[in-house]
């Protein structure tokens, strides 16, 4: 397990970012959030694919009324994403939110500020500061640099009325400006760092940015959050987060799936089988390594670390465990049988 970076812990509802806790899963749904059934149904799919933060855009006071009702019927942390208006982010923390995403230098009535600040004393809401590199203000020359002193400059304004929980994100659409802006960060601010690969593309453009970007971040210790985002249905990024975190040895209860990529010595079905169980496994909570390969020459011996796995024949497959053959399983059971046999594990 990579060793993590010592950041300030805060609190978001029930759940503790920062000072080496585990990293937290959070994703943004994509309804209105006014349409108070359409998020809280959003959120509640989120919850059982394993998202432990959820945040919600409030482009005006109808979505900053909503918060309360959506607070009242889910079971995640809940964040409120607020742009400019300092009234969005008072009647958020009015309603039960339990955390804001601003930039309090984007707020030009001070007393606004200080009102915000005192209402997230009381109620112990945190902040997190969001730079964008796309949407740095003008007065910077675009950079990694740059959108530090961004983040000083809001930073700046919070701890002057001596508010220091924060949280804070260095997003761009390019991976390695990224990593280079975070790396910056994780010298720079002792506060926890939410990941993310901005503007990150459809499923398979943001699996390669965000993997590489957010892999190479966790792997020498630096993120508290992590977000996948992902221009398709919200569950997608909580998943791709989840094996993500897995794969860096930061996840344990988290299935794990080896398949070979097929050749020409395949002689059964195997693509349908490794849909159906990608599927299924995408649902479960168990630290369960299963492999489906093509042929049983090389299968056993290439995945004998896993638990439980297949290897096809002519029109079926040889079960094994820890690389050892159980049995034979004709095609039309074998889906059946691994998930009997990732029952019993």
């Amino acid at each position: 397990m990579p060793e993590r970076l010592l950041t300030k812990q805060i609190n978001v509802g029930n759940i503790k970012i920062g000072g080496q806790n585990r990293v937290v899963i959070q994703s943004m749904t994509n309804t209105k959030t006014k349409d108070v059934d359409a998020t809280i149904k959003q959120i509640h799919d989120l919850e059982d694919a394993g998202c432990e933060v959820i945040r919600v855009a409030v482009l005006d006071m109808e979505d900053a009324k909503a918060i309360g009702e959506i607070k009242r019927n889910i079971s995640i942390p809940l964040v409120a994403d607020i742009h400019f208006n300092p009234d969005f982010a008072i009647e958020a923390i009015k309603q039960g939110v339990d955390k804001i995403r601003l930039n309090p230098g984007n707020i030009e009535d001070e007393n606004k500020i200080k009102e915000i600040v005192e209402l997230a004393k009381e109620k112990h809401i945190a902040i997190r500061i969001g730079i964008n590199a796309g949407s740095l203000n003008k007065k910077y020359k675009h950079s990694e640099e740059a959108m530090i002193e961004s983040a000083k400059d809001h930073i700046r304004i919070l701890e002057a009325l001596d508010f220091r929980d924060i949280c804070l994100s260095f997003k761009s659409s390019d991976p390695i400006e990224t990593i280079n802006a975070y790396k910056l960060a994780a010298r720079t601010f002792p506060y926890p760092l939410h990941l993310g690969v901005t503007e990150a593309g459809g499923m398979l453009d943001s699996s390669i940015k965000s993997s590489l970007a957010l892999g190479n971040l966790l792997l020498d210790g630096i993120g508290d959050t992590v977000r996948i985002s992902i221009s398709d249905d919200p569950v997608k990024e909580v998943i791709v987060a989840k094996k993500l975190l897995k794969a860096c040895r930061l996840y344990k209860d988290i299935p794990t799936l080896i398949s070979c990529p097929t050749c020409g010595r395949i002689q059964y079905d195997m693509l349908p089988i490794v849909k159906e169980m990608e599927e299924y496994l995408n649902k479960l909570e168990k630290d369960v390594t299963v492999a489906i390969m093509g042929c049983p020459v090389n299968g056993p011996q290439e995945a004998s670390r896993a638990d439980i796995g297949v290897a096809g024949g002519k029109d079926s497959a040889i079960l094994f465990k820890k690389g050892q053959i159980v049995r034979t399983v004709p095609q039309s059971e074998i889906v059946k049988t691994l998930k009997e046999e990732i029952e019993k594990f």
